[in-house]
């Protein structure tokens, strides 16, 4: 019933992989200081995000009651709501990163994690809606999140895509608090 869901929620796995992998040489101090108040504030939001979506995929089996799958959904959603809400603001507190269009590279990616926590707020409230007594309505609503989930997931890469782009991944992945640990079984469905 909510395999469709699972799938895409695990993509947003892979989104934050963008900053995972190998870490960046010593080079730039003030990137490596900037990213470094960034990554200490994310990586608890980093853990709730990867729980939240081991949870949707865990109840998105065909033997799922759908009340389970609206409780566990809906505080997935909110969690990721709420730690896309604050990586936004660890972002903005963080100030201008130290590389060229350091202003616009901040506000294009608070603007991005701020755009996924809204998505995800969105999502919570809309499977709150569902009335999981009448399993056909609810299997079709569950359908109808999936462009809620592209939605949340599309801030999110653009906010990373931001960072990565402006030359700040190198000192992003340099940081303990940027490394992310995604288990093989969290890829997308392709």
């Amino acid at each position: 019933m909510n395999k469709k869901l699972a799938a895409a929620v695990s993509g947003s796995a892979v989104l934050m992989l963008v900053l995972s992998g190998c870490g960046g040489d010593e080079g730039d101090k003030k990137a490596n200081a900037w990213a470094k108040q960034v990554c200490d504030k994310w990586q608890p939001q980093l853990k709730k995000i990867e729980t939240a979506n081991a949870d949707i995929k865990r109840v998105s089996g065909e033997n799922s009651k759908p009340d389970d799958v609206q409780k566990t959904d809906s505080a997935a959603f909110q969690s990721q709501a709420d730690a896309y809400k604050a990586m936004s603001a660890a972002v903005a507190q963080a100030g201008v990163p130290p590389t060229k269009d350091g202003q616009a590279t901040k506000d294009a990616a608070v603007k991005g994690f701020d755009s996924a926590s809204k998505a995800y707020t969105d999502l919570k409230a809309k499977i709150d809606s569902l009335d999981p007594k009448d399993q056909s309505k609810f299997a079709d609503g569950l359908k109808e999140l999936a462009p809620g989930i592209t939605e949340a997931q599309k801030g999110s890469a653009d906010a990373y895509g931001q960072l990565k782009a402006a030359g700040l991944d190198q000192a992003m992945n340099s940081q303990k608090g940027c490394k992310v640990t995604v288990a093989p079984s969290a890829s997308p469905a392709k």
